[in-house]
Protein backbone atom coordinates (compact mmCIF):
# COMPACT_ATOMS: atom_id res chain seq x y z
CA UNK A 1 0.00 0.00 0.00
CA UNK A 2 1.23 3.48 -1.14
CA UNK A 3 1.20 6.63 1.46
CA UNK A 4 -0.14 9.55 -0.18
CA UNK A 5 0.41 13.55 0.05
CA UNK A 6 -0.97 16.57 -1.71
CA UNK A 7 1.02 19.25 -2.91
CA UNK A 8 -0.09 23.19 -3.23
CA UNK A 9 2.84 24.63 -5.66
CA UNK A 10 2.21 27.72 -7.19
CA UNK A 11 4.64 30.23 -9.43
CA UNK A 12 5.00 32.75 -11.44
CA UNK A 13 6.40 31.34 -14.40
CA UNK A 14 6.98 27.49 -15.74
CA UNK A 15 7.99 25.73 -19.11
CA UNK A 16 7.68 22.45 -20.02
CA UNK A 17 9.59 22.58 -22.77
CA UNK A 18 7.78 19.98 -25.42
CA UNK A 19 10.17 17.81 -26.94
CA UNK A 20 9.18 18.19 -30.62
CA UNK A 21 10.19 21.80 -30.71
CA UNK A 22 13.99 21.76 -31.57
CA UNK A 23 14.81 25.47 -31.90
CA UNK A 24 12.37 27.51 -29.84
CA UNK A 25 10.99 26.32 -26.38
CA UNK A 26 7.32 26.31 -26.37
CA UNK A 27 5.64 24.95 -22.93
CA UNK A 28 2.98 22.07 -22.29
CA UNK A 29 -0.14 23.91 -21.41
CA UNK A 30 -0.12 22.09 -17.44
CA UNK A 31 2.98 20.46 -16.18
CA UNK A 32 4.16 17.20 -17.14
CA UNK A 33 4.30 14.40 -14.46
CA UNK A 34 8.17 14.18 -14.61
CA UNK A 35 8.24 17.51 -13.84
CA UNK A 36 5.61 17.01 -10.58
CA UNK A 37 7.89 14.17 -9.38
CA UNK A 38 11.00 16.06 -10.15
CA UNK A 39 8.97 18.79 -7.38
CA UNK A 40 8.45 15.82 -5.33
CA UNK A 41 11.66 14.30 -5.00
CA UNK A 42 13.39 17.78 -4.64
CA UNK A 43 11.71 18.05 -1.04
CA UNK A 44 11.98 14.23 -0.45
CA UNK A 45 13.78 11.58 -1.99
CA UNK A 46 15.56 8.38 -0.86
CA UNK A 47 16.70 4.89 -2.75
CA UNK A 48 14.29 3.12 -0.86
CA UNK A 49 10.89 4.79 -2.11
CA UNK A 50 9.50 5.33 -5.62
CA UNK A 51 7.14 8.29 -6.13
CA UNK A 52 4.17 8.06 -8.44
CA UNK A 53 2.12 10.91 -9.69
CA UNK A 54 -1.75 9.95 -9.20
CA UNK A 55 -3.43 13.38 -10.24
CA UNK A 56 -2.46 16.98 -11.21
CA UNK A 57 -5.22 19.56 -10.07
CA UNK A 58 -4.97 22.82 -12.45
CA UNK A 59 -6.08 25.72 -10.26
CA UNK A 60 -5.20 28.44 -12.13
CA UNK A 61 -6.24 29.00 -15.96
CA UNK A 62 -3.96 28.62 -18.72
CA UNK A 63 -1.94 31.35 -19.80
CA UNK A 64 0.92 31.76 -22.04
CA UNK A 65 3.96 34.58 -22.40
CA UNK A 66 6.73 35.17 -24.55
CA UNK A 67 10.27 35.50 -23.15
CA UNK A 68 13.76 35.92 -24.78
CA UNK A 69 16.66 35.00 -23.54
CA UNK A 70 20.58 35.15 -24.58
CA UNK A 71 21.97 31.44 -24.35
CA UNK A 72 25.29 29.91 -25.01
CA UNK A 73 25.26 27.30 -28.22
CA UNK A 74 27.92 25.08 -27.20
CA UNK A 75 28.06 22.98 -24.44
CA UNK A 76 30.98 20.98 -22.47
CA UNK A 77 30.69 17.18 -23.24
CA UNK A 78 30.32 14.85 -20.02
CA UNK A 79 33.35 12.77 -21.40
CA UNK A 80 34.96 15.89 -21.24
CA UNK A 81 34.64 16.64 -17.84
CA UNK A 82 35.75 12.96 -16.64
CA UNK A 83 38.70 13.17 -18.21
CA UNK A 84 39.46 16.30 -16.31
CA UNK A 85 38.32 14.68 -13.43
CA UNK A 86 40.97 12.12 -14.05
CA UNK A 87 43.65 14.79 -14.82
CA UNK A 88 43.57 13.65 -18.54
CA UNK A 89 43.14 16.91 -20.49
CA UNK A 90 43.01 20.82 -19.71
CA UNK A 91 40.08 22.33 -18.12
CA UNK A 92 37.41 22.87 -21.34
CA UNK A 93 35.20 26.26 -21.02
CA UNK A 94 32.47 28.24 -22.41
CA UNK A 95 33.09 31.49 -24.01
CA UNK A 96 29.89 33.00 -23.23
CA UNK A 97 30.58 36.44 -25.60
CA UNK A 98 31.95 34.45 -28.59
CA UNK A 99 29.00 31.22 -28.13
CA UNK A 100 25.75 34.34 -26.84
CA UNK A 101 22.96 34.05 -29.48
CA UNK A 102 19.38 34.99 -28.11
CA UNK A 103 16.31 32.18 -27.74
CA UNK A 104 12.45 32.74 -27.53
CA UNK A 105 10.79 30.79 -25.22
CA UNK A 106 6.66 30.31 -24.85
CA UNK A 107 6.29 29.83 -21.48
CA UNK A 108 3.02 29.75 -18.82
CA UNK A 109 2.35 32.32 -16.63
CA UNK A 110 0.70 32.71 -13.07
CA UNK A 111 1.27 28.80 -12.64
CA UNK A 112 -0.70 26.80 -9.68
CA UNK A 113 -1.36 22.90 -9.05
CA UNK A 114 -2.23 20.58 -7.05
CA UNK A 115 0.04 17.54 -7.26
CA UNK A 116 -1.95 14.10 -5.62
CA UNK A 117 0.96 11.61 -5.17
CA UNK A 118 2.01 8.12 -3.08
CA UNK A 119 5.09 6.47 -2.70
CA UNK A 120 5.83 2.99 -2.99
CA UNK A 121 8.95 1.07 -1.47
CA UNK A 122 11.31 -0.26 -3.69
CA UNK A 123 14.30 -3.11 -3.50
CA UNK A 124 16.68 -1.21 -1.99
CA UNK A 125 14.72 -0.57 1.06
CA UNK A 126 16.56 -1.59 4.18
CA UNK A 127 15.13 -3.18 7.21
CA UNK A 128 14.71 0.35 8.91
CA UNK A 129 12.70 1.59 5.85
CA UNK A 130 9.15 1.37 6.73
CA UNK A 131 7.05 3.20 4.79
CA UNK A 132 5.58 5.28 7.85
CA UNK A 133 8.80 6.33 8.58
CA UNK A 134 9.33 8.20 5.52
CA UNK A 135 5.61 9.57 5.03
CA UNK A 136 6.44 10.95 8.11
CA UNK A 137 9.72 12.74 7.14
CA UNK A 138 7.82 13.45 4.01
CA UNK A 139 5.25 15.67 5.65
CA UNK A 140 7.59 17.15 8.04
CA UNK A 141 10.11 18.47 5.45
CA UNK A 142 6.74 19.96 3.18
CA UNK A 143 5.31 21.60 6.35
CA UNK A 144 9.00 22.76 7.05
CA UNK A 145 9.70 24.37 3.61
CA UNK A 146 12.60 22.59 3.80
CA UNK A 147 14.27 20.87 0.20
CA UNK A 148 17.96 19.37 -0.97
CA UNK A 149 17.58 21.52 -3.48
CA UNK A 150 15.00 24.59 -5.23
CA UNK A 151 12.26 23.05 -6.79
CA UNK A 152 11.75 24.52 -10.05
CA UNK A 153 9.02 24.54 -12.73
CA UNK A 154 10.45 23.09 -15.90
CA UNK A 155 13.83 25.68 -15.12
CA UNK A 156 16.40 26.37 -12.32
CA UNK A 157 15.00 30.67 -12.82
CA UNK A 158 11.37 29.52 -12.59
CA UNK A 159 11.35 28.45 -9.07
CA UNK A 160 8.86 26.76 -6.90
CA UNK A 161 6.59 28.12 -3.95
CA UNK A 162 5.33 25.05 -1.85
CA UNK A 163 2.88 23.83 1.02
CA UNK A 164 0.73 21.20 2.03
CA UNK A 165 -1.97 20.90 0.86
CA UNK A 166 -4.87 19.81 3.59
CA UNK A 167 -7.77 19.46 1.51
CA UNK A 168 -9.04 18.52 -2.31
CA UNK A 169 -8.47 22.02 -4.03
CA UNK A 170 -10.92 23.82 -6.25
CA UNK A 171 -9.89 24.00 -10.13
CA UNK A 172 -9.76 26.58 -12.59
CA UNK A 173 -11.48 24.40 -15.39
CA UNK A 174 -15.61 22.59 -15.72
CA UNK A 175 -15.68 20.26 -18.42
CA UNK A 176 -13.58 17.99 -20.31
CA UNK A 177 -10.08 19.02 -22.34
CA UNK A 178 -8.07 16.97 -24.94
CA UNK A 179 -4.90 18.12 -24.00
CA UNK A 180 -2.98 15.70 -26.47
CA UNK A 181 -0.04 13.33 -26.34
CA UNK A 182 2.03 14.63 -23.27
CA UNK A 183 5.61 13.39 -21.87
CA UNK A 184 4.75 11.77 -19.16
CA UNK A 185 8.73 9.77 -18.32
CA UNK A 186 11.51 8.79 -19.12
CA UNK A 187 11.75 4.41 -19.28
CA UNK A 188 15.27 3.95 -17.64
CA UNK A 189 14.62 0.08 -17.57
CA UNK A 190 17.35 0.05 -20.14
CA UNK A 191 20.42 1.81 -19.13
CA UNK A 192 21.51 1.50 -22.89
CA UNK A 193 18.43 2.78 -24.76
CA UNK A 194 16.54 5.72 -23.06
CA UNK A 195 13.15 6.27 -24.04
CA UNK A 196 10.46 8.67 -23.85
CA UNK A 197 7.01 7.38 -22.56
CA UNK A 198 3.89 9.66 -23.55
CA UNK A 199 0.15 9.28 -22.93
CA UNK A 200 -2.77 10.73 -23.77
CA UNK A 201 -3.69 14.06 -21.47
CA UNK A 202 -7.46 14.42 -20.59
CA UNK A 203 -8.17 17.24 -18.01
CA UNK A 204 -11.83 16.01 -16.64
CA UNK A 205 -12.91 19.49 -14.43
CA UNK A 206 -9.59 21.05 -13.73
CA UNK A 207 -8.63 17.06 -12.72
CA UNK A 208 -5.35 15.38 -14.76
CA UNK A 209 -6.24 11.58 -13.73
CA UNK A 210 -3.14 9.52 -13.73
CA UNK A 211 -4.20 6.23 -12.63
CA UNK A 212 -5.01 4.08 -15.27
CA UNK A 213 -3.31 6.15 -17.85
CA UNK A 214 -2.32 4.04 -21.25
CA UNK A 215 1.34 4.96 -22.28
CA UNK A 216 2.82 5.35 -25.80
CA UNK A 217 6.40 4.20 -26.17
Amino acid sequence: MGYGIMLDVEGPYALFSRPEMKVERVSYNIITPSAARGIIESIYWKPAIKWIIDKIYVCSKICFTNIRRNEVSSKILASNAKALIDGKKNIDYIDTTSDRQQRASTILKDVHYVIEAHFEMTDKAGEEDTPEKHYNMALRRIRKGQCYHTPCFGCREFPVKFKLAEEVPKTAYEGEVDMGYMLYDMDFSDPENVQPVFFRATMRDGIIDLRNVEFVR
